[in-house]
């Protein structure tokens, strides 16, 4: 769906539910990680884009002046009240709580809200791992921001919207997904230290390439605390090598532990040790166009999360493996699973003009072996957070 018809849809939404038209209008994307996964929480670096799919936030004052916030979703049928004279908490029905969760972060600062009607519409993926979650929490702060005339620091923002996130939703993610919706740029990258938390914006303007994203339209559950002992199985290693945290340490030390190491204790450092170079690395050869050397990264870190942290799926290998097989002959450079894993998308570096015959190879291909039908779209990297009307 256009950013222009799903601005349309969202207003005609509002004005039927709140029998005005909106005042203000706010948009934040998803996101996708070309490559640098399970490394955030190693001090690593990850390098995301921004897509052109986002959650629009709308709103109006609220009509009756009572001190509270009426919200409605387009994916959900139920009116969420939610009550501005106290610190907002809590509540059912859940996804309210990421709305929830930044109403009380700008409480947290001293900022006043109004009495609102807020109307919630997004064509970016549920449950594909693109990060709908940070779009809906950063989309409100910016609608929010816009309405009390009061602008953050973006990385203010991005933190406020994690902690919403954390304290609101119980999701304990990183700080990758609200950075890239609060801070991405059409045609840029953005790599960013876990660490120090500072970013850089990498050029990815080639008009001759996009990305294609597959969602493979599983998401598998992984059980007996999967990525909690995967969290303490990097701090285990990192203890075992006498470094701070994975990010601090080198293949050569990993490989003079070895003994030392329990042995997937050992893969899952390898892992990520591994990971963080290769991002480092795809970030300086995309700055220099080197595509070929990019596709080879998207596919030794595919690899490394399949085998060393094991975390793929048959179903993202499927993907992963049909973009192979078709390589750069076919309009493939790259491709590899996104996200935390065990479901979710794979993302596929491209040939523009080929798009929609590898949209068919591919899905034909996933269909034939799997029986599902994947959901595909592609998109070049797109705008971070913006105000539609104020």
């Amino acid at each position: 769906m256009s950013l222009d018809h799903l601005v349309q849809k969202t207003k005609q939404q509002f004005t039927v539910k709140f029998n005005q038209a909106p005042r203000w209008l706010a948009a934040a994307p998803g996101r996708v990680n070309v490559i640098g996964e399970h490394t955030d929480y190693n001090d690593g670096f990850v390098l995301p884009m921004a897509i052109e799919n986002c959650t629009l936030a709308a709103a109006a004052p609220a009509s009756n002046g009572a001190m509270r916030l009426r919200l409605c979703s387009g994916e959900k049928p139920e009116m969420v009240e939610i009550p501005l004279n106290g610190k907002v908490a809590r509540g059912e029905p859940a996804w309210a709580n990421y709305v929830r969760g930044v109403i009380a972060g700008f409480q947290d600062l001293g900022i006043q809200l109004p009495a609102l009607d807020i109307f919630i519409e997004s064509d970016v993926p549920l449950g594909g791992g693109l990060s709908s979650s940070a779009s809906l929490e950063v989309a409100t702060a910016t609608l929010l921001e816009v309405v009390t005339s009061r602008q953050l620091d973006p990385v203010q923002k991005a933190l406020l919207c994690q902690k919403a996130e954390h304290e609101y939703a119980g999701m304990p993610c990183g700080i990758m997904d609200q950075f890239i919706s609060v801070m991405g740029k059409a045609g840029h990258l953005l790599l960013l230290d876990c660490r120090s938390r500072q970013t850089e914006l990498v050029p990815m303007n080639d008009p001759k390439l996009s990305f294609l994203i597959v969602n493979t339209n599983v998401k598998h559950e992984l059980t007996g605390g999967g990525y909690a002992r995967r969290r303490e199985q990097c701090y285990e290693a990192a203890r075992v090598l006498g470094v701070p945290m994975l990010r601090d340490a080198t293949l050569a030390q990993l490989e003079a532990a070895k003994d030392r190491l329990d042995p997937v204790v050992y893969r899952r450092a390898r892992h990520v040790i591994g990971e963080i170079e290769r991002t480092t690395q795809a970030a300086r050869e995309i700055k220099a166009g080197n595509w070929a050397v990019v596709g080879q990264l998207m596919y030794a870190s595919h690899d490394s999360l399949r085998d060393d942290y094991e975390v793929s799926c048959p179903e993202l290998d499927t993907v992963v493996e049909l973009a192979r097989n078709i390589g750069p002959s076919g309009g493939v450079i790259g491709c590899r699973m996104t996200g935390g894993g065990f479901g979710g998308c794979a993302v596929a570096l491209v040939e523009a003009a080929r798009v929609e015959q590898l949209t068919r190879q591919i899905t034909q291909g996933y269909v034939k072996r799997t029986g599902i039908q994947p959901s595909c779209f592609v998109s070049r990297p797109a705008n971070g957070a913006r105000v539609i009307a104020s």
